[in-house]
């Protein structure tokens, strides 16, 4: 967003490693006990057949019209507001002659109303801050369409009410005030049939075969979103306004107000702007269409030769949905729960066989549609095919549907389902506005219930603890399938691995799943803790405080520093980041794979002597999680944990020191699917692109930051890359742990102590290594020939050596903001040769201080030229005039914005204090950046332009299709069988 923020930072090095540590995380999440609120006399017994209600954190109503408003007041973040409007109609509802107008209607929203001229709506917003596609956006679906508007709010009491005023004027306009006028209908056809063009691919293809037998000749087949392109470029504009007129109407509109404002305000707010809409007269009957249920089985085959990983789904029967509205309905929600994280559970343990029937899997209810659902059971191919895949599968649930689960299943999976909504609930004072507005769109509609945090806390408390093992039993005999029509589906690239299934043999396969014996699940103890004992401690031998920066600073015995930052941004996180110099670049090229594999592969075997899936047994309902890794020149450790796990996290930290846990089934397996998925790879265009764009930078430099190939994979070592990580993490030497969050410096101390001043710390070498890679000098043009779509993807590249400040980088950032902003008015808006795209910059002091500014464009083969002839038009007239001053206005506004919201957030803090221990500079400047975005000024972009976009020093590849136009999927004769 801004400098401070989006630069490369060592966090964001480790991030990729810890992301599976920060799945459990959010998945196990425990917060710190708080008991719900006392009251005078104690609620009434909960009653099964008792109504679910609506909570009384939301006031719901509505319009004589018939429009629903739900308005909240909400503190998170201060002074901001998140609107909503909320239209059920999407592309179901088109007539023939309007395939992808429902979303053509979206577009025209931004192009001129009742109000606002065209362009001045979003030039408004953003000079209010409102960045146009993060903030200010849309989308349309199949049965609705949403508007989303996040407004910040003013101090200013004069300008609160203006910008509210406006705010809400906007939402009106949307509702029913478009112009729709010939000449912007046509103007936005170019932006949207880019749009349809970006989309276009193996998956578009292998969609429109599978789209009819996915929703079983349901209308759902005929109307995606994104439209009929022959509709889009031929349609008469009073189609367009016709479907206006027809379905934005109030009756079928929702308004959402969520954010720091008064709730008598925002209803006054709400009637004073929509009361006077009007529904048609005749109104059109607003159904929904039925997807019929599947008696009979049959099997498809969908291949393209571009296609991603091979995939198996077995979709069973759909059956009508209505969200639950009692109590008793609650409860059995949480019975699907806790039956679906159980299966899922197993289906991972295969995953990580020696040889593994899949890279992946999953089993569950899933929703089709507002009103349908189906059981479903999917799965990633690996080199074993559909046949082991189908096999696993369907064995797996029938094993669940004979033999059910154990207790001890059940009682992990319920103090995770227990930790998770205490969580919510410890934190219901500092959820963000825009998680309750998705949660009331939802309940407008999908009819999801909204009782509040405080009901659902309850709920789960009382009624969870209740569901025994033989309910959630016969939950599973009840919902997996043991005989019914199905739908199997293979979908792949055509040159795969393995030779193609057909559809009968897909058929075959899993009938012969379905009557092959099963046995009972065996269920293996484990650890009940992490560490029998808490280590020797250390001694804090150091301590001082920065009064400015809120900052407690430590020094441990054995040398580790501690750095805490004590807050209350939330009530229930701690996060914890480390980092030295060193990583990746300290070892040779013979190594360089297994460097860069080393931490993910050590992590794949587990910790201590705990498998990956031990692992996650013993943390069942704890919120706490870990990675160490080798970024390319940074060692770094991070971790987070809820508040009551600090001394969990703390372990894991421990542990990561301590030993390597080495398990040869286990890194089979990781590297299989880590081969499988590289050599899928290589049949993507837009991958092999990337590559592209990497090799003609460097110069074809083997320690480039490409993805790894298929050869790369077979030169890792496992001993190797063990050994490799425990050179670098056998030492805890110059490591500064920074933790930010909800914690009590008091009580930590002690725990500081044991566990990181415990750590061992040899001498190791902690400085990084300049492996000399380099970008190539002057202006370098290629082009690559790719896929078989009519598409091309424009890649500029300006880099080269710089002397790095923090004020240089925050010109360079906001230089790439202001030009994102031309891009859009001009290649988007006036020209319309793309619909999406953009330019981002960053700097760096490691392992040299240099620059890079890369411009990624889609477009049409044929407009390839016009694209770089405006976009090198758009940087001279930077160079030479510099930004206007009112888009560089817009930029400083929305940096402002961010930042405020930012400075609440523990996540920005800790970012930053590493940025500052990393690179060297004063963490104080954190606190002085509205007063350096302040000094920006026209002629310093405009310095900044010429001294970073440089006409002679660039690189520039763009991939265009292959000369041959591409084949629509191939997909095999579809197989069937009666039941």
């Amino acid at each position: 967003m801004f400098t401070r923020l989006a630069r490369l930072t060592v966090a964001a090095l480790f991030l990729p490693a810890l992301l599976p540590a920060l799945q459990l995380a959010c998945a196990a999440t425990m917060p710190v006990a708080v008991p719900r609120p006392s009251a005078i006399s104690a609620p009434a017994p909960l009653k099964l057949d008792d109504p679910l209600p609506i909570g009384a954190q939301v006031k719901v109503g509505k319009l004589a019209n018939g429009l629903t408003y739900y308005i909240q007041r909400n503190g998170k973040p201060e002074n901001k507001l998140e609107l909503r409007l909320v239209v059920k109609a999407g592309s179901i509802l088109e007539d023939e002659d309007q395939r992808g107008l429902a979303h053509f209607t979206e577009h025209m929203a931004f192009n001129g109303s009742r109000h606002f001229k065209k362009h001045e709506l979003v030039s408004y917003l953003q000079s209010v801050g409102v960045k146009f596609g993060a903030d200010l956006n849309a989308y349309t679906g199949f049965d609705e369409t949403v508007y989303v508007l996040p407004l910040p709010l003013s101090s200013s009491l004069s300008e609160r009410k203006q910008d509210l005023d406006k705010a809400f004027l906007v939402l009106q306009d949307w509702a029913q005030g478009l112009t729709l006028k010939d000449a912007d209908i046509d103007k936005e056809r170019d932006i949207v049939l880019e749009e349809l063009r970006l989309g276009k691919g193996a998956g578009d293809r292998m969609q429109k075969v599978l789209m009819p037998k996915i929703y079983n000749g349901s209308r759902y087949a005929e109307r995606l979103p994104i439209g009929d392109e022959a509709t889009l470029r031929h349609f008469k504009p009073d189609a367009l306004r016709r479907f206006y007129r027809d379905w934005y109407r109030p009756d079928l509109m929702a308004v959402v107000v969520v954010g720091d404002l008064d709730p008598a305000q925002a209803e006054q707010l709400v009637k004073r702007h929509f009361a006077g809409l009007r529904n048609p007269a005749p109104a059109r009957l607003r159904s929904y269409a039925a997807i019929a249920p599947r008696t009979d089985s049959e099997a498809l085959v969908v291949t393209d030769k571009e296609a991603g990983p091979a995939a198996i789904l077995i979709r069973y029967p759909v059956r009508l949905f209505q969200e639950r509205a009692t109590v008793g309905g609650y409860r059995e929600q949480l019975i699907e729960a806790l039956f679906g994280g159980m299966l899922n559970a197993r289906l991972q343990e295969l995953a990580q066989l020696p040889t593994p029937p899949f890279l992946g899997a999953s089993s569950a209810l899933s929703r089709l549609t507002p009103r349908y659902r189906s059981y479903n059971a999917s799965a990633s191919l690996g080199t074993g095919g559909a046949t082991a895949a189908i096999d696993a599968l369907v064995q797996e649930n029938e094993r669940a549907r004979r033999y059910g689960f154990s207790n001890a299943e059940l009682e992990r999976m319920k103090k995770t389902m227990l930790r998770t909504y205490e969580r919510a609930y410890n934190e219901r004072d500092k959820t963000d506005s825009a998680v309750y507005a998705g949660e009331y769109m939802r309940h407008f509609l999908e009819g999801e219930s909204i009782p509040g945090i405080e009901a659902e806390y309850r709920y789960v408390t009382e009624l969870a603890p209740g569901i025994g093992i033989d309910e959630i039993n016969a939950y599973a005999r009840a919902t997996i399938p043991a005989d019914s029509g199905k739908l199997v589906v293979y979908t792949g690239p055509t040159k795969a691995e393995v030779p193609l299934p057909s559809g009968a043999q897909l058929l075959s396969a899993v009938t012969a799943a379905e009557q092959r014996e099963v046995l009972a699940h065996d269920e293996k103890a484990v650890a009940g803790a992490l560490m029998d004992k808490p280590p020797v401690p250390g001694r804090i031998v150091a301590e001082s405080h920065d009064a400015q920066l809120g900052l407690t600073r430590l020094t441990l015995s054995n040398g580790v520093k501690v750095i805490l930052k004590p807050t209350t941004y939330r009530n229930d996180q701690v996060l914890m980041s480390a980092a030295r110099f060193g990583g990746q670049s300290l070892f040779d090229e013979a190594d360089m794979f297994s460097a860069r594999y080393a931490d993910t592969i050590v992590a794949a075997m587990g910790l201590k002597d705990l498998s990956p899936l031990d692992l996650r047994k013993v943390l069942a309902g704890k919120a706490a999680a870990v990675s160490a890794g080798l970024g390319s020149n940074t060692d770094v450790v991070a971790g987070t944990a809820g508040a009551a796990d600090v001394e969990t996290m703390l372990q894991m930290v421990w542990l990561k020191f301590a030993g390597v846990r080495r398990d040869e089934d286990l890194y089979k397996s990781f590297i299989g699917k880590q081969m499988e998925l590289a050599r899928n790879r290589l049949a993507q265009p837009g991958a092999l692109f990337g590559d592209t764009v990497v090799a003609t930078l460097y110069g074809n430099n083997p320690r480039a930051p490409r993805a790894l190939r298929p050869e790369d994979i077979a030169r890792i070592d496992l001993d190797r890359a063990i050994a490799i990580y425990r050179q670098r993490f056998s030492s805890a030497r110059d490591l500064s742990f920074i933790f930010v969050g909800s914690f009590d410096v008091a009580t930590l101390k002690p725990l500081l102590a044991t566990y990181l001043g415990s750590l061992p710390t040899p001498a190791l070498p902690t400085a990084f290594r300049d492996l000399g890679l380099r970008p190539v000098k002057g202006v370098v043009k290629r082009e690559v020939k790719l896929g078989s779509e009519d598409k091309s993807t424009v890649s500029l590249t300006f880099s080269g050596p710089a002397e790095v400040s923090e004020a240089e980088e925050l010109r360079l950032s906001a230089l790439t903001e202001v030009m994102n902003i031309r891009i859009i008015d001009v290649l988007r808006e006036k020209l319309g040769l793309i619909y999406g795209g953009g330019m981002e910059g960053s700097m760096t002091r490691v392992p040299y201080s240099h620059y890079t500014v890369g411009v990624t464009l889609p477009t049409g083969p044929e407009n390839v030229d016009k694209v770089l002839k405006a976009t090198f038009a758009e940087i001279g007239r930077m160079r030479m005039e510099g930004p206007d001053q009112g888009d560089l206005d817009k930029v400083k506004t929305n940096w402002l914005q961010s930042y405020r919201k930012s400075l609440q957030e523990n996540g920005y803090w800790v970012a930053m204090l590493q940025n500052s221990l990393t690179e060297g500079t004063d963490p104080a400047t954190i606190l002085s950046f509205e007063k350096d975005v302040a000094a920006l000024s026209v002629a310093d972009l405009k310095r900044t332009a010429q001294r970073y976009l440089n006409p002679e020093n660039y690189v520039q590849v763009v991939l265009n299709p292959e000369a041959a136009t591409g084949a629509p999927a191939a997909a095999a004769a579809p197989a069937a069988a009666p039941r």
